[in-house]
């Protein structure tokens, strides 16, 4: 792609954008709610499923099914149908997808008789795959809604459920995640609109950031760079298959495998004579399955197994430092948190290193973690899992020296 069509295209997503914002400002706020997934939710999760299906009006609920993002729409549609409604469900796939063949996704898109089935639901799934394929599939080139987009907009504003995994969860902010480079590749090139963002279809508001399979994939660190691009002071990551409810009042709830990290920059600071990526006083926190809490007041309340379990810092369980060379490693993340929040130690450290082929192997981070005063942890009465709220997380460049190891 040419400097100049580079140049063109972020422009052009940049108009996308406020036309969109722009066209929906005055709408008043939804009452529904929404199911958000981090993807790889599996067919055996009864808690997510169940939940969906009693958001969208409980046994023979109507769901509509988006496959929209699906490598194969037709296979995915069908796989999702047959799942919801051994739930209980009374659910349906719209074939409304650009990779659908012989059918023209922009026609169906506008198909009145598809919008009303949808607008009759209480319900809409969206399956996952490429997120840039349901925008591309819903939303018309001048930024507008299409027929079968108002339709699910029409169900959520009216008290359903919109709910989506992966792809069907980076949908729900107002940027998503679009052509993304690896966790370290993202940290050390930064981001830009039209190329690795792009404009979502917004369910959540213009104040969260949505990011999905968090621990799973250490993506918890890409989510910053795109935070302070865009202005977001909250972000919210979902880990595989897990969900989180969100309400109208901005509670979130936890459900299904594991959690979700609550990302917090309110008081976040960059240094600007820094040119690598950088960032002090950010707050990391962890809602564990059955944790609820509140954006907007930043209340908490435990799951029913943590009720009365919060840990005392002056009886520490463990006095050993924390310490990790890969923090962008499967759970890594979360297994650090879990044991500062209860160590006589206060600090943790963790070190993120390029893959050869990322665009700066000369780059590194050190991702280090603070127990503080404003700092919590819960422990679960039952299992070996806890909450951790308001860690601080300062995050530095590093030169790596290659090879860095003989």
């Amino acid at each position: 792609m040419t400097s100049f069509a580079k140049a063109l295209r972020m422009v052009c997503v940049s108009l996308v954008s406020l036309v969109v914002l722009v066209s929906h400002a005055a709408e008043a706020p939804p009452k529904g709610h929404l199911l958000i997934a981090g993807g790889a939710v599996r067919a055996d999760n009864a808690e997510v499923w169940g939940k969906l299906i009693e958001l969208a009006g409980g046994k023979g609920a109507r769901i509509a099914v988006m496959p929209s993002a699906a490598g194969n729409p037709l296979r995915s549609g069908t796989s999702l149908v047959a799942t919801l409604n051994k739930y209980g469900a009374s659910a349906f796939a719209v074939p409304v997808a650009v990779r659908f063949k012989d059918r023209d996704y922009a026609r169906d898109a506008e198909d009145e008789t598809l919008a009303q089935s949808i607008r009759e639901a209480g319900g809409v799934y969206f399956a996952g795959g490429d997120q840039g394929l349901i925008t591309k599939a819903l939303v018309r080139p001048d930024g507008s809604r299409t027929a079968v987009l108002q339709a699910i907009w029409d169900v959520y504003q009216k008290g359903g459920v919109i709910g989506g995994s992966s792809a069907g969860a980076a949908i729900m902010s107002s940027t998503m995640y679009y052509e993304a480079k690896t966790v370290l590749g993202t940290l050390s090139v930064g981001v830009n609109d039209g190329q690795e963002l792009a404009p979502g279809l917004g369910f959540v508001g213009k104040d969260l950031f949505v990011d999905q399979h968090l621990l799973a994939r250490g993506r918890f660190a890409r989510m910053l760079p795109a935070m302070l691009k865009k202005g977001y002071k909250q972000g919210l990551g979902i880990d595989e298959n897990t969900a989180v409810i969100l309400n109208g009042k901005h509670e979130v709830e936890v459900v299904g495998y594991q959690g979700a990290l609550l990302l917090d920059l309110a008081l976040a600071t960059t240094n600007g004579k820094e040119k690598d990526f950088n960032l002090s006083n950010a707050r990391i926190s962890y809602l564990d399955r059955g944790d609820r809490y509140n954006l907007l007041t930043r209340q908490y309340t435990p799951s029913a197994d943590k009720a009365g379990g919060k840990l005392d810092p002056a009886q520490p369980f463990l006095n050993e430092q924390v310490y990790s060379a890969d923090i962008l490693g499967h759970n890594t993340v979360l297994v650090m948190m879990e044991k500062l929040i209860n160590n006589a130690r206060s600090e943790a450290i963790g070190i993120a290193t390029a893959a050869p082929g990322d665009p700066r192997e000369d780059l590194g981070f050190e991702f280090k973690l603070t127990r503080d005063k404003e700092s919590v942890g819960y422990e679960s009465a039952t299992a070996d899992a806890y909450t951790i709220l308001n860690l601080r997380m300062d995050v530095r460049p590093l030169k790596i020296t290659r090879p860095w190891y003989q």
